[in-house]
């Protein structure tokens, strides 16, 4: 593939299985948004990795936005899954040997295959499923995080997830020099350890347990289902529950966070993308 000085690569990764979501079409929005408002050549590039058995060949991207998707994160013995780990570990080794960096963020369910990928947690499943727009609060290395400077602590963001991150090991975090960012509510009265909500892989490779991409609409219509809703009534109570979809688009709250996050991401990462391209 031939570049020109202020070409940007972006492929986005569809985990969605062909269900229907709210997330992906968010990713998409943020993703076009970033290329319209871009000064550099910004190229989209849509793979459905779990029901087509898609998969970008890394050589021909610069960034990668994984989405989150239904079902369980460990192996199940299809053929993506084997994929998804050697597309890890190569854009984890390229970054390793590399001027040239590439840029990695992973949502929701792509974040819990990267945990389980780089062994540095354990992920079981919640007692329940986890639905609602969640307070998150930093770590004391997430108050250093770039990607979190405008974010007041805690910050908020929609979680929806029948999967938690647990246990940290921190031997191995240390030993690849990851550093959790972001740490799920306090609860006083439940015994329970407090799930990871993100982690920084590296410079490059960045991860959230929640959804950094949900928008007011989409929460909205993700309520529609059942399940959803009910796990949300049962996590706050019917009068929590009003209050929460009263407050959706608070612009403090989700849409803050959705105007932060992936957008801080994209814009940083093609800096140094055309920075090495220029003067590399």
């Amino acid at each position: 593939m031939n570049m020109s000085k202020n070409d940007v690569r972006i492929a986005l990764l569809d985990m969605n299985n062909n269900h229907p979501n709210q997330g992906m079409r968010n990713i998409k929005e943020l993703s076009k948004a970033f290329q319209e408002q871009s000064e550099y050549d910004v190229s989209l590039e849509l793979f459905d990795v779990r029901y087509k058995n898609e998969m970008p060949n890394i050589e021909d991207f610069d960034i990668f936005i994984s989405s989150g998707g239904p079902g369980n994160p460990h192996r199940e013995g299809y053929e993506w899954e084997q994929r998804f780990a050697d597309f890890l570990k190569q854009i984890w080794e390229h970054n390793k040997t590399n001027e040239q960096k590439k840029y990695l963020f992973l949502v929701c369910h792509s974040f819990q295959l990267a945990v389980i990928h780089f062994g540095i947690a354990n992920v079981c499943k919640r007692k329940s499923y986890s639905f609602g727009v969640m307070p998150i609060h930093k770590s004391e290395d997430g108050e250093q995080e770039f990607l979190f400077k405008n974010l007041p602590d805690p910050f908020y963001g929609v979680d929806s997830r029948a999967y938690q991150c647990i246990e940290p090991n921190q031997e191995k975090l240390d030993e690849l020099g990851m550093k959790i960012v972001a740490l799920e509510k306090i609860r006083p009265t439940v015994h329970l350890e407090r799930a990871m909500m993100a982690v920084r892989f590296s410079d490059e490779i960045f991860g959230t347990q929640f959804h950094p991409e949900a928008d007011p609409l989409g929460f909205i219509k993700n309520l529609e289902d059942e399940k959803n809703k009910e796990a949300m009534i049962e996590t706050f109570g019917m009068e929590k529950y009003l209050e929460t979809i009263d407050r959706m688009d608070d612009d403090d709250k989700i849409v803050l966070t959705r105007a932060q996050i992936i957008p801080r991401f994209l814009q940083l990462a093609s800096e140094q993308i055309i920075k090495n391209l220029v003067f590399g």
